[in-house]
């Protein structure tokens, strides 16, 4: 093959559509769980986190709402990833020798995202929120409706792999995806660039400026105790029954379990199956849906 611009930019749209085709086939749950924030800058600031502005009578002036007494912020961070192509594969018409690293290339890329969110919501038992606790703690700190303050639990402990309900029915989430640059296929392939010049070879990559960070701790559980009924519904009830500050109840219900491929056969069991063991009816059966990735794995 002549290599000249016309045949760089050939093979260029050749691996792209390659690492696209991956891209776009992989299958993915982050939107599931995590609301995707675009971001403007290095940086965003959640003033609004922690906050349920619920409707009140309105008598006298309205109340404002004091946002930034929970504010947080989320830097954004670069990734990339190459693949270096030397010009004798190019000139011997050999780029389709590359065509499954550039494949891998995009299914990395799609699964980035699923292994920065699912990865957080395992590391949720040591990371704190936007209160200082830690995402999934026995004593986030709230007001009750008298003005004390009460510590209130999304935790659940025990000595098994750990298994999570979100609450994905309303636009916040109990985790934030943050998009700064969304991942970007690139070529070098200048014959004046230093790099091609010195090393005789194109270089190929993706890159992307993004972020996970967590949302609301009240719209998550995190349970390490063993997943059987009676944990189960203790988790749900526990979800919803938490309040917001003042006592007010924002009608939390979980809609989603994620667990680890450890997990998966009692999962199936108890949100699948029309019978409990025993031959008793399984009255959980479709009441979330099930996640397993291995991204949660410990």
């Amino acid at each position: 093959m002549l290599v000249n611009e016309h045949s760089l930019d050939l093979v260029f749209r050749g691996f792209k559509s390659v690492y696209s085709d991956a891209y776009l086939q992989a299958t993915v749950h982050k939107d599931k769980i995590a609301m995707t924030v675009p971001s403007s800058g290095r940086d965003e600031t959640y003033s609004w986190i922690g906050q349920f502005p619920h409707l009140r009578e309105w008598i006298g002036p309205r109340h404002v709402h004091n946002l930034k007494a929970h504010s947080f912020t989320i830097v954004n961070r670069r990734f990339e990833s190459i693949v270096a192509v030397m010009r004798d594969a190019i000139s011997d018409d050999k780029p389709g020798v590359f065509k499954p690293a550039f494949s891998e290339m995009g299914y990395l890329a799609r699964n980035h995202p699923e292994e920065m969110v699912f990865g957080l919501l395992a590391a949720g038992f040591e990371t704190p929120c936007f209160d200082g606790q830690n995402f999934f703690d026995a004593d986030h700190p709230q007001m009750d409706g008298e003005g004390n303050e009460v510590s209130v639990s999304n935790f659940q402990d025990g000595a098994g792999d750990a298994w999570y309900l979100p609450d994905t029915s309303r636009a916040v989430r109990p985790l934030i995806w943050q998009e700064r640059e969304d991942y970007e296929f690139q070529s070098l392939t200048s014959s004046t660039d230093s790099h091609v010049f010195m090393n005789d070879e194109y270089v190929y990559g993706v890159r992307a400026r993004v972020n996970a960070g967590f949302g609301l701790w009240q719209l998550g559980f995190g349970s390490k105790a063993t997943l059987d009924r009676a944990n189960y519904a203790a988790a749900r009830a526990a979800m919803m029954n938490f309040r917001s500050d003042g006592g007010r109840i924002p009608g939390i219900a979980p809609t989603i379990m994620v667990v680890p491929p450890s997990l998966e056969d009692a999962a199936l069991h108890l949100l699948n199956t029309e019978a409990a063991t025993g031959g008793a009816s399984n009255p959980w059966k479709g009441t979330a849906e099930l996640i397993v990735t291995p991204f949660v794995a410990g």
